[in-house]
Order: structure tokens, then sequence, then C-alpha cells
């Protein structure tokens, strides 16, 4: 009776007219980002995170939900329109959609795919409300030992989000370790590699290290491509839209199937839905009748199957992340991530005295499927729309939003600096195949990890590690870690057949992250050493084992063909490598479908799509983009944020394309204002200090920090 208490009450929390105007607030933003392809929901909740935090926790997670909800509703657009997925998760829904649109077919295949996103993601939603009090009867009965097992396990799948490059992320895993670790230590008070700065006193501010690591990197590429996101739209999507909506009533049963297998699977960590989409993709087509003759070809029950599982899943995810503070993907590593901001401890005290919080999730989850699928039906012409926009009508607003969220997190121009550092990071990364979801995971479970081993300590002693769960978790995450080295000598026909593909020595580009990895483990081993014991409980072990995976993943990457080694620095040469070897540069790769059992060899990564261009045109429009960002901060600096804004715009625009006045001024003064009057007047924002203000005082309209 209490668990439906709370249901009730949540229920009609959400039903506020404000919050549900927020919810349908963080929907809409998740269907754009969904059609433009490479941006995804992890660049969106990053984006959103620094304008929650004045909410209540309520409202606050109504637009977080709404937004990872339904990203992968607005992803069949581009993937059945343009045949370019909006992202991973849709690429199987290009197999049977394009086809579909070739042949006239687009708006039906369009409905099909809304209205089983719809269906799933309801059925997900329902599963995650049965689950709930099965989960709290099973929490209730944990303590902090076994919580802090369950984040040993949701490290160890850093061996799953690193895809074809598990030592990779290892080495990031253990980056991220460390780094959420900076500032002062809650049981000694030490202060851990803040270089004599306050600023970096409370650590290093998860918002800004999101948006550089995710959200440049993607609009970086996007300036070097220079085109629009997608070609030309080539189709109706009005017709057939009734059709659609019956075709998936009339595959019922594959819907409740896919949607139910979906949730269960994303519960795992690190499966990301380009792996759920493809393996609904595989049941559908072993299962339906006469699927192996029509699938590829245009049959809706491909589309159906694949995207009935893309909604459920995000109900799926939330399961580890409420109970266990688990992630099981970069968004939902965030969304713990705001857990914390609001004082909230995932595990016990989310299925107990924050009950309600929970079922508005819930509640949230299911009201945004609906209104993503009624907005999607309502507005599928205009959202196609979208992916025909030129870089130079997007780039310049994003970045201003962006440069406002980082700054929001302490209001500090450390924020802006750390946004550009982790920004080259990210894209680096992104450019040389480094898995960038372990280095999150890392930056979010590490406060657990310290957190759980000091109470365990202090309260069982060290007989915690005899606790038989947290044997069994123990042993799975070690298994789990070692896992790609298992299936890379079972692949390869034993260790003396995997010994054999060491071959002579190379470098490649991708080391020099290798180098710079090492160089700061090392130092942050080093400067760890000289704390007390009490101090260096954790910081030394983390450090030397990320010592030793990076160097073991060097040493792999240079003696180890990068085509045959599944466990070395990753499974092929990218082409910005292949270029400066001499070797043409590939093209584009075209989605296609990744053999099941050997699912190890994905990339769990957005690849970059700059593969097509030479290296040194790579490099030239990548430092052009950062120039952009260092010379924004250059000018708040002398004369403020709001002035910044307009002049960016049209400097951007008109120098990089030469887009005509008529598009330029009416984006630079409706950008200006929404920035000065929400900004500046409704919430009141200082902005930092000028150059132009401290010498003339008077001209400051909106108070600095």
């Amino acid at each position: 009776m209490e668990t439906f208490q709370a249901a009730g009450d949540a229920l009609l929390t959400m039903a506020d007219p404000f919050r549900l105007m927020l919810l349908s607030l963080g929907v809409i933003m998740g269907l754009i980002l969904g059609v433009l392809p490479g941006v995804g929901t992890t660049a969106g909740v990053a984006m959103v995170l620094p304008f929650i935090f004045g909410l209540d926790p309520y409202a606050a997670f109504a637009i977080l939900i709404g937004l990872a909800a339904v990203g992968a509703t607005g992803d069949p657009i581009p993937a059945i329109m343009f045949g370019v997925p909006g992202g991973a998760g849709s690429a199987a829904t290009v197999l049977d959609g394009q086809p579909m649109a070739r042949r006239g077919e687009a708006g039906r295949a369009l409905s099909a795919a809304y209205m089983s996103s719809l269906l799933g993601g309801l059925c997900g939603a329902a599963l995650l409300f049965i689950s709930i009090p099965i989960l709290r009867a099973f929490i209730l009965s944990i303590g902090a030992p076994q919580l802090l097992a369950f984040s040993a396990f949701g490290i160890s799948m850093v061996a799953v989000l690193s895809g074809t490059a598990p030592l990779r992320g290892l080495a990031a895993a253990c980056l991220g370790l460390m780094l959420s670790l900076v500032g002062s230590n809650p049981q000694t008070g030490t202060l851990r590699w803040t270089f004599d700065t306050l600023y970096l006193w409370e650590g290093i501010p998860l918002v800004s290290i999101v948006l550089g690591l995710f959200a440049l990197p993607e609009l970086a590429d996007l300036a070097i491509r220079r085109t629009s996101v997608a070609p030309a739209a080539r189709y109706d999507v009005k017709s057939g839209m009734v059709q659609g909506a019956k075709d998936c009533f009339q595959n019922w049963w594959l819907v409740v199937r896919c949607s139910s297998i979906g949730a269960a699977i994303g519960t795992i960590p690190g499966v990301t839905g380009a792996v759920v989409d493809w393996i609904m993709y595989g049941h559908a087509l072993s299962t339906e009748k006469g699927a192996r003759q029509s699938f590829g070809r245009g049959d809706v029950r491909g589309v159906i199957a694949v995207e009935s599982s893309n909604n459920s899943k995000e109900a799926g995810q939330l399961v580890p992340a409420i109970a266990f503070g688990v992630p099981t993907t970069a968004s939902m590593a965030l969304i713990i991530g705001a857990f914390f901001s609001y004082g909230l401890v995932p595990g016990p005290e989310m299925l107990t005295k924050n009950l309600n919080i929970t079922f508005a999730m819930v509640w949230s989850m299911a009201i945004a499927n609906v209104v993503g699928a009624g907005l999607c039906y309502a507005a599928s012409g205009y959202l196609a729309k979208l992916s025909l926009l030129r870089y130079t009508l997007i780039l310049p607003s994003i970045i201003c939003i962006i440069m406002i969220g980082a700054f929001q997190t302490n209001r500090h121009w450390g924020d802006l600096y750390l946004l550009l550092l982790f920004g080259l990071v990210g894209w680096a990364m992104k450019q040389l195949r480094w898995p960038r979801p372990p280095l999150i995971l890392g930056i979010v479970l590490g406060q657990m990890v310290e957190r759980y081993l000091f109470i365990s300590t202090q309260r069982y002693g060290w007989e915690w590690i005899t606790n038989p769960v947290v044997i069994i978790l123990f042993l799975i995450a070690f298994y789990t870690l070692l896992n790609p080295l298992i299936r890379a000598i079972r692949f390869h026909g034993g260790v003396g057949a995997l010994a054999k593909k060491v071959g002579r020595p190379g470098v490649r580009a991708s080391d020099l992250m290798h180098v710079a990895l090492i160089l700061v483990f090392g130092y942050m081993l080093y400067e760890a050493l000289t704390w007390d014991r009490r101090s260096q409980v954790v910081p030394v072990p983390l450090a030397t084992i990320g010592l030793f995976f990076t160097t073991l993943s060097l040493i792999s990457g240079i003696f180890f063909r990068p085509v045959a080694n599944l466990i070395a620095a990753g499974a092929d040469t990218h082409p910005l490598e292949a270029k400066r070897e001499g070797e043409p540069a590939a093209e584009p790769a075209q989605p296609a479908a990744p053999q099941l059992e050997q699912s190890y060899s994905i990339h769990m990564d957005l690849d970059s799509d700059t593969g097509h261009l030479g290296l040194r045109t790579v490099l030239r429009r990548g430092a052009l983009f950062f120039g952009w960002i260092i010379g924004f901060m250059v000018s708040m600096y002398l004369i403020g944020f709001i002035p910044t804004v307009p002049l960016f715009i049209i400097a951007y625009m008109r120098s990089e394309n030469r887009e005509p006045w008529k598009l330029i001024l009416p984006q630079a003064i409706a950008l200006t204002l929404l920035v000065y009057y929400v900004f500046g007047k409704m919430l009141y924002i200082p902005w930092p200090p000028t150059l132009l203000g401290d010498l003339f005082p008077a001209l400051t309209v909106i108070p600095s920090v």
C-alpha cells in the first residue's frame, strides 16, 4: 500500500502544469537532438544540466527524463528520410526504413517507428513500475559493502563500454576515477591536485567535463565537414501515416516481445542502443515468418522491431541507476550526477524516503513517450528539415548556449577553461578512437567508491571483503575485466596463436594519447605519495593501475597488428593515421549489422565522420573551430558575454559561409535578447568580470561575479 500511495502522490505531483510544461520542453529538445545526427542524448543532457539546479527535483528530473526518454524517438526521421542514422541506435532502422521511403512509403515507415516507440516506451515504463516493489525489498537488505561491490561491478563495465579498445577504456576509466578525487579529501582534508587554486577545492565540475567531452567534439566535426547534417529530402512524410500505426497493432506481439527484451537488456550496464537494436533486428529476423526473404528490402516489421526496443531500453537503464548507482550509459551517468547535485544518493534512499521522486521518474518516462510520439506525428515534416540546415546556421547559437551552460556550474572562469581543455581532449579521443564513456563512468562512480569504501572500512574493518555478495560481485567484475582477453585468446585459437600476432613495431598518432596519460598518471602518483597514509588509500592504487593499463595498451598497440588484435589499442587504423602513413583515407563506412557473437568488436562511441578528409584539412579546420571558442572567451573577457553573442554570430556566419544578412541579423538579435532577458534579468546570472567593466564600471549592465 505504501508503494501505491507513493505512486499516486508522484502522479499528482507530475500533473502540475508547470512540471508538465518542463517535461514537454525536455521532450522537444530530445526530439530535435535525435533528428540531428551525431549530437545524441548525452550531449543534450549535458547541455540541460546547468539550467535545472534552481528547480525542485520533480521539475528537474522531468526535463532530464523527458529528454532521455525520447532521444531515440526522433532518430528514425533522418534514418528513414536520408539514410543517415540520427544515432547509433537507429542504424538498424536504415535497413528497412530507407527502402520503404524509396518506394514512396516514408510516411508509413515513420508512423510505424513512432507508434512502436510509443508502445515500447510505455511497456518499458510499466516494467519499471512493476520492478520497483521487488527492488525495494531486495535493496533494503544490503549495506555499504554490497553497494561498494556494485560500484566496482559498474566500473568493470568499461570493458564493454570500450568496445574494440578495452585497455584504452580501462586507462580512461582510471583517469576518470582520479579526476573524481580532485579537491579536498572529505575524511582527512588533504588537498588533492588543486594546484593551490581555491576553484578546485570542491572538485572538478561534471558539467564542464561532459560538455567538453561530448558536445564540443560533435560540433567540431560538423564544422570540419562544412556541410549540412543530411542530404536533400526526396520523400513525402505525410502519406501512409494511418497504415503505419495499423502495422504496429497488427504486429502487437512483436512489439511486446522486442520492448520487453529491450527493457531487460537495457538494465545491463555498458550495453548501448546500437547493440540492443541489432539484437532485436536479429531476433525479428529469426522469429518472424518470411523475414529472411523480406527483411532489408523494406519490411515494416524490421522498423517495428528496432524502434519498439529503442525507448523501452531507456526505462530499463533507470533500474540499475536508481537502485545501485550503476549507470548503463554515459547519459545515465550524467543523470546520476544530477542525483548527487540534489542530495539524492542512488540505492536504498531512492526506494524509501525518496520513493516519490523515483515514481515521478517513472511517470515522466510514460508521459514523455506519449508527448514525444504526438509531436512526431504532428511535426515530422518540420523536424526532417532540421537535418537540412547548414552548419553555419546551427553552430553559433549552440556554442553560445554551451558557453552559458558551462559557466553556470560555478560561475567562474575556471568552468570555461575546463570546457576548452576537455573539448580538446574529447575531440582527440574521438578522432583517435579512444572511448569516452569510460571516462565519464569513472568520474561519476569515483565519488561513490570512495564514500562506500570509507563507510565499509569504518564500520566493518576489512571483514566486509568476506561477505558472500561482495565476493560474488567482485568475481563477476574481475571476470568482466578479463573477458576481452579471454575472448581474444579464444578467437585466435589460444595464447600461442595470439602471441604470433606480434609484428614489427609501429608507432601511430594515437600513441601520443598514451604518452600524455602516462605523464598525467605519473605526476598524480608522485603527488599522492607525499600525502599521509590515510589520504593515499585510494589515489595511489588507482594511479598505479592507470599507469599499468596505459603502458600495457601502448606496448600492445606498438607490437600487435591493429586489425587482428582485439585487446590492444583498437581494431582499425583510423583514417587520419592511414593518411599519415601515406595511404588513401577510407570513405565513411555505411551502417552494417555487427555479428552478435562478436559484439566486442563494436566501437562503443560515436565514430568521427571526417575520415574522407585529409589530415591537414582536419587539423586546420579543427584548430579553426577551437580558435573560435578561444576568440569567444577573449571577447567575453574584453567586453562581456552579452555583447559577445551578436558579434560572434555575425562574425562566424559571415566568415565561414557568407550567410545573407537576412538570416544573420534575426538570429543574432533573437539570441542576444534571449540571453539578456532569460539569463540576465530572470535568472540574474552574474557574468565574469570584464576588462571594459573594470575600466568603465558605469557600462556594466549585468553584475559580474
